[in-house]
């Protein structure tokens, strides 16, 4: 087992971009406005521990992502039925919703998420299953509830990096959930998300990192101008491929990795960002350590 909780060199003030002017704030406030109501409107209509049908939760994360002013955009393999693992890397609360709209997942995520205005208790009516990251002894068990629920075909998500990052770099996949898929004998499909500007340049506005906290991460968001959120679905990792969860996370990890140059990339005349340089304590994210 790895050192938990992971950690991130990413900080608001030396990673983070600022987008939009005074002449924004009108528009910015209206978008807040709908966020929020959306996210209220999932917690009053959603049933507590009932199944909600999958494309009502991919038109609702749809709504989510473009009241914030959004654009999504996919790409990439298509993503099978059953049970599967889902992973990406990560970099913003957008995520989650970007990722529900690929495929609708139970979510894995730390336990402080649940304690959360707004955003926590819709996360735990959706079936969000939380980590406490202080009782590591209590792994095997999640591991093994993981495990159960993907041979019910039942997707799992998670952001296997642990912690959020800007997206000028990408932290080590941990290993224990990959454990999970090997158990199950289920696909690992891992999704590639990047945020970008209308114009094609990779952005860090939506990044939620650091000792960020969710409201500025909203506002930035709410505030740009043409952000794009981009998520293209990878070749899925198919069940025996990999001996042990150690490279098929490694495995995971390469194919949400930074894209390359060229064409058939879901962003065009993308380019590759420096790294963040900076070292700190950080926001840490959801996923399990392995």
């Amino acid at each position: 087992m790895g050192a938990w909780p992971p950690s991130a060199p990413c900080t608001p003030g030396a990673c983070v971009e600022v987008s939009g002017s005074a002449t924004a704030v009108p528009r910015a406030v209206l978008r807040l406005v709908a966020v929020v109501a959306l996210l209220l409107a999932g917690i009053a209509l959603l049933p507590v521990g009932g199944r909600v049908p999958a494309g009502l939760v991919r038109r609702w994360a749809g709504a989510v992502v473009r009241a914030a002013g959004v654009r999504p955009r996919f790409g990439g393999a298509a993503v099978p039925d059953g049970g599967l693992l889902l992973v990406a890397n990560h970099i913003s609360w957008l995520d989650v919703p970007l990722l529900a709209m690929v495929r609708p997942a139970r979510m894995i995520a730390k336990a402080e998420i649940r304690r959360w205005p707004v955003a926590g208790p819709l996360a735990a009516r959706g079936g969000v299953l939380f980590i406490d990251r202080d009782r590591l002894r209590g792994l095997p068990d999640t591991v093994a509830d993981i495990a159960g629920l993907l041979r019910s075909g039942a997707a799992v998500g998670v952001f296997p990096e642990g912690s959020t990052w800007c997206g000028r770099a990408q932290g080590t996949f941990r290993r224990a959930v990959f454990q999970a898929a090997l158990d199950a004998g289920v696909p690992v499909q891992p999704v590639r998300i990047r945020y970008r500007l209308s114009g094609g340049a990779p952005t860090t506005v939506p990044a939620f990192v650091g000792e960020d906290s969710l409201l500025a991460s909203l506002w930035r968001v709410v505030m740009a101008d043409g952000l794009v959120a981009e998520a293209e679905v990878r070749p899925a990792l198919r069940p025996g491929a990999h001996a042990d969860r150690r490279s098929l996370a490694r495995a995971a990890q390469r194919r949400t990795g930074p894209a390359p140059a060229g064409p058939g990339h879901a962003a065009p005349g993308a380019r590759e960002a420096p790294e963040c340089t900076v070292t700190s304590a950080v926001r840490s994210g959801g996923g399990p350590v392995g």
